[in-house]
C-alpha cells in the first residue's frame, strides 16, 4: 500500500496556552491545491513566505493532543521546529533537490621539501 501519512517527533515541540508540549505529529502528502490554495489568501499577497505557514496547517493532521493545527499553530513554533517541518515537507514530498556532488578529486601526492639555494 502506497504511504501518504507520515510521523514525526519535533525537536522542542509546540507549546500551548495550558504550557503542554506537543512534539509527536502527523504530515500526509500534499496535493496540488494544498500549495494553490494559499496562494489566494491576502496574508500571502502581503508576505509570500506565509504560504509555508498555511501549506504546514493544511498537511499536519495530527500534533500532540491538539484539536487542530491552524495557521496560528505554526505562527507559535520554535524556529528550530519551524524549519524542521519544512525540511520533512521537501522529504517526504520527494521535493529535495540532489545537488550532484563533485568528482572525487585524487589526494594530492606528498612532496619531499627541497632546499633551494
Amino acid at each position: 500500500m502506497f504511504q501518504t501519512e507520515f510521523e514525526f517527533t519535533l525537536p522542542k515541540g509546540y507549546l500551548d496556552a495550558d504550557g503542554n508540549v506537543h512534539r509527536k505529529g502527523v504530515m500526509r502528502l500534499s496535493r496540488a491545491m494544498d500549495e494553490i490554495i494559499p496562494m489566494r489568501d491576502p496574508r500571502v499577497k502581503a508576505n509570500p513566505a506565509y504560504a509555508t505557514v498555511i501549506i504546514l496547517s493544511r498537511v499536519i493532521v495530527q500534533l500532540g493532543a491538539l484539536d487542530e493545527v491552524t495557521p496560528m499553530t505554526i505562527e507559535n513554533l520554535f524556529a528550530c521546529d519551524l524549519s524542521y517541518l519544512q525540511k520533512f515537507y521537501r522529504q517526504i514530498n520527494e521535493l529535495e533537490i540532489e545537488v550532484e556532488k563533485p568528482a572525487e578529486q585524487p589526494a594530492p601526492s606528498t612532496v619531499e621539501a627541497i632546499d633551494l639555494p
